[in-house]
């Protein structure tokens, strides 16, 4: 039977693709020509095409007044890298069932694939009861001897029970409230229910507005969010990617049953050749499609490339940032094979506290206050700008607080008097203000900063990497180390050309291939080249927000003792 395109993808399941269609009828059929992205490609009636995904191309988004559509609001088209954060609105309309809760909302393995919901009434299952209003976390959806059900859990007691859930089971399920905050991509790629619009709300967190913006300047309302979809398609004998928005007017009927799937390439993504065994590798692959407008080095890959896949790895890099105070700040990933050396640059200060994270059994650390604090206890120092301190080590203190005596966490300290030294102790909360004043003129490799001292860590490049043709770190007035990741890389080379090879991310290069089935000349791959990786506002946001919590410092101490 023939649908628009439009209604086949509302209707289709992702876990069902690939899918072969037929064209049927429309305004682009008679051989007419169809360009998208810069792929012309001919519709014409009969044609077969395979549906390999879909996604969600743009957003149509309306200003709303309590989770409604103002009637005086004008329609804008957002792009996926439109900037900012957001919070997602909870959908108050119910699913009726776990089977319309799997096959509209997105369900998977990644931190984004774990959606929340909440039963209207109780539900019985053989060992316990989920209670009406009890929080459903949705893990995955499996299939075991011919059956479909969602694996879920539910936390009581801090103790996490999971259990599953068929498809059958009906009632009403609400959308628990989203606490996490999410980039318009995130939310298009995982909060947009089929079929379904989304409200979200502008978090706090903003880049500086323009003039250029569809949203009115200081912004912080809700929008409605309606996705349009594009189709991602292989056609017979041609080896890119076609591109069709959903809205395009054409009927397609689903041949699938009746056409034999594998006469089409086979695209592959860069984590669907991540998820392959280590024993595959190597691999010769054909580029089918990458991002245009790719960063250096990654612009040296082009469509219809062949490369080789020597092997798929997890690699340390250091996470850094412009030291700028205006807008422009970049952001980079170097790696630890980065060639050049750094000098120290001062670090600042703005509480005691962060004093004590910086401390280092390996140097006293030294400081200049930048601001002037009044203790309110006759027990704790007061500081005056331009007090010198050595950091000694955190200690417990008594002070009278409120008539009464108390034991809290201060800072031993020595202050640099013009000819001695003076033993102080200053407040943990103490907001004050402090620059560290550097006696270390050593230069040192990214590894060595890494092993000798607590990030965040400020530097300058002194020598530059040689071996990079372009070292972008040297023209940077100063960086601030900021974290060590860890990452996704597979390492390719040029398969005409075998000279070096590059390591590509995983995660944030949008690039599509197929597997030719050639033979590897060399198991030996070529000398990898050195490349720092510059990185988006966005990319810089989602690196760090996801980083292991345990490599964060604990909360601040309250400003005063309790």
């Amino acid at each position: 039977m023939a649908s628009t395109l439009e209604k086949f993808i509302h209707s289709l399941d992702l876990r069902a693709l690939p899918r072969v269609l037929q064209i049927q009828s429309g305004i682009y059929c008679q051989d007419s020509d169809y360009e998208m992205f810069g792929n012309e490609c001919s519709l014409s009636t009969g044609d077969v095409i395979k549906v390999i995904g879909f996604k969600i191309n743009k957003l149509i988004a309306s200003i709303c007044e309590n989770n409604e559509v103002s009637q005086f609001s004008a329609k804008v088209e957002l792009p996926l890298n439109f900037p900012g954060l957001y919070k997602v609105v909870a959908d108050k309309t119910p699913y009726i069932s776990i089977e319309e809760i799997a096959r509209k909302v997105s369900i998977g393995p990644t931190r984004f694939g774990h959606p929340c919901f909440y039963s209207a009434k109780d539900i019985k299952l053989a060992n316990f009861t989920i209670k009406h209003g009890e929080q459903i976390t949705f893990n995955s959806v499996e299939e075991a001897n011919g059956t479909t059900a969602v694996n879920c859990a539910v936390v009581r007691n801090n103790q996490s029970h999971c259990f599953t859930l068929p498809l059958s089971q009906e009632g009403e399920f609400y959308e628990c409230e989203d606490d996490q905050i999410y980039t318009l991509k995130e939310i298009a790629e995982w909060k947009i229910p089929k079929c379904r619009n989304r409200i979200v709300k502008r978090s706090s967190t903003l880049p500086m507005w323009d003039s250029s913006s569809p949203l009115p300047e200081n912004f912080g309302g809700c929008l409605i969010l309606m996705p349009i979809y594009e189709v991602q398609a292989v056609m017979k004998f041609r080896k890119d990617i076609v591109h069709i928005l959903s809205d395009l007017d054409v009927e397609v009927k689903d041949v699938t049953d009746y056409y034999d799937i594998s006469s089409f390439l086979q695209p592959l993504s860069l984590e669907d050749i991540f998820e392959r065994t280590s024993k595959e590798f190597p691999m010769v692959a054909e580029i089918m499609e990458v991002p245009s407008r790719s960063r250096k080095p990654y612009n040296l890959l082009s469509t219809g490339k062949e490369i080789v896949i020597h092997k798929k790895y997890q690699a340390a890099r250091v996470l850094a940032s412009e030291m700028r105070s205006d807008s422009s700040k970049r952001r980079f990933l170097i790696p630890m094979s980065y060639k050049g050396k750094f000098k120290r640059r001062p670090r600042e200060f703005p509480t005691a506290y962060d004093l004590e994270i910086a401390r280092s059994e390996k140097e006293q650390l030294h400081v200049v206050a930048t601001k002037a604090f009044t203790s309110p206890h006759k027990e704790l120092f007061s500081v005056s700008v331009g007090d010198q301190f050595l950091v000694q080590q955190l200690q417990t203190s008594e002070v009278l607080h409120e008539g009464r005596k108390k034991l809290i966490d201060v800072l031993a300290c020595e202050q640099i008097l013009s000819d001695s030294y003076k033993k102080v102790l200053l407040p943990m909360y103490m907001e004050g203000g402090f620059v560290e004043v550097i006696h270390d003129k050593k230069q040192y490799h990214l590894s060595e900063i890494c092993k000798e001292f607590h990030l965040p860590f400020n530097v300058k490049v002194s020598v530059r990497d040689l071996s990079i043709e372009e070292d972008v770190l040297a023209a940077s007035p100063g960086l601030q180390f900021e974290e060590e990741i860890t990452d996704s890389y597979l390492l390719i080379s040029s398969a005409s050309s075998p000279v070096e090879s590059w390591e590509i991310p995983v995660y944030r290069l949008n690039m599509l291939v197929h597997l030719l089935g050639k033979d590897v000349r060399t198991a030996v791959p070529p000398v990898p080249r050195t490349a720092v990786e510059e990185v988006s506002e966005e990319e810089y946001y989602m690196l760090r927000r996801y980083e292991n919590q345990t490599l964060h410092p604990p909360p601040r101490p309250p400003k005063k003792p309790t």
